[in-house]
């Protein structure tokens, strides 16, 4: 009995089923048992962007020492990179903005033809963090801390920019993206002789991330004093893009 009833029950969401397809007709489509008609009306997208002055910078920079044993590397880099971290701090950046990226001990081999052996020639110790400068005119005098704290061990190979709170410019971006799409959805209806009617589906699509990068390579000779290192933030875009669907008044 219990088998029956659901055979009739199955029955019957089926039947349904099929006399609503055949009544949506083409332009309809189903979703979780949810009937629309998104194929039908003006579909555009529309895309805004902003251009925005980067307010912080993002330094990878880090310590790389090699010695003939772990102990000897690990003790110099430490030392050189707790001089580097106390450079940092003594130019203004938090503790909280500073975070170990990368960290790694590795042998240093070589092949001997005579042995045919690989033979250790020592170790390389590597410690690598990223530094959030929130102030952009500050971040080449910073960059020259790090260098003399760190010395020759000093590594500092890469450097990016971004927005601390983009927010704003997502709006503003936003606002521009809908305009635009009402243009084109205008434009259209107006060559295909019909008239637009309101939005019946709005969605946002990718947005472009607030930040981008440079490789810096940066060499310091320690018996010179060189001019503080220029850096130069520019502009970048923030943008991104919405779907909108409108209807065709009849």
């Amino acid at each position: 009995m219990v088998k029956k009833n659901r055979s009739l029950i199955i029955g019957l969401m089926l039947a349904l089923t099929a006399v609503l397809l055949v009544g949506c007709g083409q332009g309809c489509t189903v979703a979780g048992g949810v009937f629309s008609s998104q194929q039908e009306g003006i579909w555009v997208t529309g895309r805004g962007e902003v251009s925005v002055v980067p307010d912080i910078v993002n330094l990878r920079l880090g310590i790389e020492a090699r010695e003939e044993s772990v102990a000897e590397a690990q003790t110099q880099a430490k030392e050189a990179m707790d001089r580097v971290m106390s450079a940092l701090r003594e130019n203004g950046v938090a503790e909280k903005d500073i975070k170990t990226q990368y960290f790694s001990i590795r042998r240093i081999t070589k092949w001997d033809r005579d042995t045919e052996e690989e033979v250790v020639t020592g170790y390389l110790v590597t410690n690598m963090v990223t530094a959030k400068l929130r102030d952009t005119d500050k971040a080449g005098s910073i960059i020259d801390a790090v260098a003399r704290a760190g010395g020759d061990l000093t590594r500092i190979d890469n450097i990016a920019f971004s927005v601390d709170d983009p927010s704003p410019y997502y709006e503003e971006a936003r606002k521009k993206a809908i305009v635009e799409a009402q243009d084109k959805a205008e434009q259209l209806a107006k060559l295909a002789g019909v008239r637009l009617g309101k939005p019946t589906y709005i969605s946002e699509g990718a947005q472009t991330p607030p930040i981008y990068q440079r490789i810096v390579e940066y060499e310091y000779a320690a018996a010179q004093a060189p001019a503080e290192t220029p850096i130069s933030p520019g502009e970048m875009e923030i943008s991104l893009t919405v779907n909108v669907a409108y209807a065709i008044l009849k």
